[in-house]
């Protein structure tokens, strides 16, 4: 009687056993589970480099886009046309002209270049297919030719560039429009001096 009583609580006690085991194990396998679906549903609010990308782009203007598309790209050749200056300009204005040209959009495109990193916006990263011609066209000339065709281009551009930079100046916003209205100065001498040189070498 004794050795049966024992014999019914081991039983109770091994079912007890299976069933605590039974239950820690579903516990587990739920609590992963949890886990699983919790981490899965905060990826994309902890991917944050994405949304605030998007974000910063999203509050730039039509106009604030078109600006800097064109700022780069124009940016860029009056750097390239300016080296080119340089060198095959046979007039001393228009190897002066050429130098400053070189430097003055070189520090332009920099400030350019900082602005897009910050507002994390992908600027051009070449010339448009018709500034390239330009480039190209001008490349094969030389002498009072080369001087001739680089100083109109000179006054034709900036005149162009003054319009668009005082347009982004008045209907632009935050640091772009800052950085067309500080640049607008600059471009007005820059045309100055590009008429003076065309003078010279007509």
């Amino acid at each position: 009687m004794k050795n049966s009583i024992l014999a019914i609580l081991a039983v109770a006690a091994l079912a007890s056993c299976k069933k605590n085991e039974t239950t820690v194990v579903d516990n587990a396998t739920d609590s992963s589970m949890t886990a699983a679906t919790t981490d899965s549903s905060m990826m994309p609010k902890d991917s944050t480099s994405m949304p605030s990308t998007a974000g910063t782009t999203a509050t730039m203007s039509a106009q604030d886009k078109m600006f800097a598309d064109a700022a780069a790209k124009g940016g860029m050749m009056e750097v390239m046309m300016g080296e080119l200056a340089e060198t095959s300009g046979m007039n001393a204005k228009v190897k002066a002209l050429g130098k400053m040209m070189k430097e003055d959009h070189s520090k332009a495109n920099d400030e350019l270049k900082s602005w897009a990193m910050t507002a994390k916006y992908m600027l051009p990263a070449k010339m448009g297919a018709d500034q390239q011609k330009m480039y190209d066209d001008l490349k094969m000339k030389k002498g009072a030719d080369f001087d001739k065709a680089y100083t109109d281009l000179m006054v034709t551009d900036h005149k162009k560039d003054i319009a668009e930079f005082k347009k982004e100046a008045a209907e632009g916003t935050g640091d772009l429009k800052a950085f067309a209205s500080k640049t607008v100065p600059t471009l007005e001498h820059h045309l100055t001096a590009s008429e003076e040189a065309m003078k010279a070498v007509k």
